[in-house]
């Protein structure tokens, strides 16, 4: 039986991977997943991780790689993709240590765990094109412009290290900023659509605060960027090879926000700025799917509006009902799922 390890399965990402996987495979899928993550993104899944229905849960940590070397001595899997990640920017300035770790040292523990157990497995190594930044010269350059985007660089390259110095059959991705539903709400577009919902239940007031609408960034959906993950590994892989995965819709951040309002039932929200964002926040995120979309035969299906449309409807369904507690079955599957990543 084919076996499938997603680290990071929790995320938006990994979620939606596999949900994809689960769909359009027979693929036994395993989650790598820490004691204390949420499982909010995965909940529509855990009664499939309850009965052993092809979806199993691990408990790791990547900065702990004697976890990492026992889930894949057990699991002995035939894809990895390598989905964990501190993958919010502005905790790298807050936090830059600990983003340099699980971004860094988490993907060589992963990469070095295959290694010495001397397995073969596919491995995708995600990393993101905030490595890029626009050049005086107006091209774009690897030129990382902040924690994370160094960290990510960082990730690239150890992808590619470990496919030519070992000949393991590693390929990374640099993705584009993706979103849909699941997207958290640290993210601005996931933000914007949340004090949207919020405001047409009548729980904020109709003015939504911004500060640097002027961030152009490429946007590709999340359940596209799913499916290009799985055809990445399994349409005439290239051991070594690295790509940049990104969607074909580039526009502003203000644009993003004027689609969400034009969505929104409530039609009088005001927009107030408040101030500028950090200056190392990277202003451009574009690149270009060409290479492989050529490769493979991918290409965005999700149109830019469908995303945030449904990336709207996501938070209407979250947020309704929102001052109740779990229910009593709610909590027992969490716990029958905790139990199941310990043993």
């Amino acid at each position: 039986m084919t076996k499938a390890l997603i680290t990071g399965i929790t995320g938006m990402a990994g979620s939606h991977l596999a949900d994809y996987l689960l769909k359009n495979t027979n693929w036994d899928v395993y989650g790598v997943a820490r004691w204390r993550s949420s499982l909010d993104n995965i909940q529509h899944l855990l009664e499939r991780v309850n009965n052993n229905d092809k979806l199993f849960m691990r408990y790791g940590d990547m900065n702990d790689q004697v976890s990492l070397i026992t889930i894949l001595t057990e699991v002995k899997p035939d894809y990895i993709f390598h989905l964990a990640a501190q993958s919010y920017p502005l905790a790298g300035i807050k936090a830059p240590i600990d983003t340099l770790n699980i971004n860094i040292l988490g993907t060589a523990s992963l990469l070095e765990s295959v290694k010495v157990l001397n397995q073969n497995p596919i491995i995708h190594v995600c990393s993101s094109n905030a490595i890029f930044c626009m050049s005086p010269y107006g091209n774009l350059s690897v030129n990382p412009t902040s924690i994370y985007a160094i960290s990510e660089t960082c990730k690239d390259l150890l992808g590619r290290y470990y496919a030519e110095a070992y000949n393991m059959h590693v390929m990374t991705t640099k993705t584009c900023v993706h979103t849909g539903p699941r997207r958290g709400d640290v993210f601005a577009e996931s933000a914007f659509a949340k004090k949207i919902v919020m405001i047409e239940d009548g729980l904020s007031a109709p003015v939504i605060e911004v500060d640097n609408l002027d961030l152009v960034c490429t946007w590709a959906d999340v359940r596209d960027i799913a499916r290009a993950y799985y055809m990445l590994v399994t349409v005439k892989p290239l051991s070594g090879a690295y790509y940049d995965m990104v969607g074909t819709h580039t526009c502003k951040l203000g644009d993003v926000l004027d689609i969400l309002l034009s969505f929104s039932t409530v039609k009088d929200i005001k927009v107030k700025y408040t101030r500028k964002s950090l200056s190392n926040v990277v202003d451009v995120q574009t690149s270009d799917f060409n290479k492989f979309g050529s490769h493979t035969g991918w290409a965005p299906e999700y149109t830019f509006e469908q995303t945030m449309s449904d990336l709207l409807d996501y938070w209407r369904r979250k947020l309704k009902g929102k001052s109740r507690v779990m229910n009593f079955e709610t909590y027992r599957l969490r716990d029958a799922v905790k139990k199941q990543m310990i043993r």
